[in-house]
């Protein structure tokens, strides 16, 4: 049994191919491209007649003015205490870091691996 294929074949793909035959065999010329005057033409259509006015500078600054007064942000001056003693530091160190966390690494773990030698030998 054939399969019947529900996609149509891409008519672009035909017209390309047909342009291509034409061309090389001299019936037709290639078409020109100018993406330079492409661009400035598309220039024309890139924004609305009524943008180019002032009612049009007004009305967008109307629709992008905030919604809400947002109120200025003061600065707060926090001063750090130095003490200038290390223990200080060392205390604040072991409060951020716990003694032990599950999953964790020791030197007493790694040593206990080697000791007990690399897997397969």
């Amino acid at each position: 049994m054939s399969e019947v294929s529900s996609q149509l074949p891409n008519s672009q793909t035909f017209d390309a191919q047909q342009i291509a035959e034409n061309v090389e065999a001299g019936e037709q010329k290639l078409p020109q491209v100018d993406v330079s005057a492409d661009y400035e033409a598309s220039k024309e259509f890139s924004v609305s007649e009524i943008d180019r006015t002032e009612a049009g500078a007004e009305a967008a600054a109307a629709a992008t003015a905030p919604k809400f007064e947002m109120p200025t942000p003061q600065e707060t001056n926090l001063p750090a205490q130095s003490t200038g003693n290390p223990d200080d530091f060392l205390s604040m160190a072991k409060e951020i870091k716990s003694e032990s966390v599950p999953g964790e690494v020791t030197d007493d773990l790694v040593q206990k691996a080697i000791e007990m030698g690399t897997p397969g030998s």
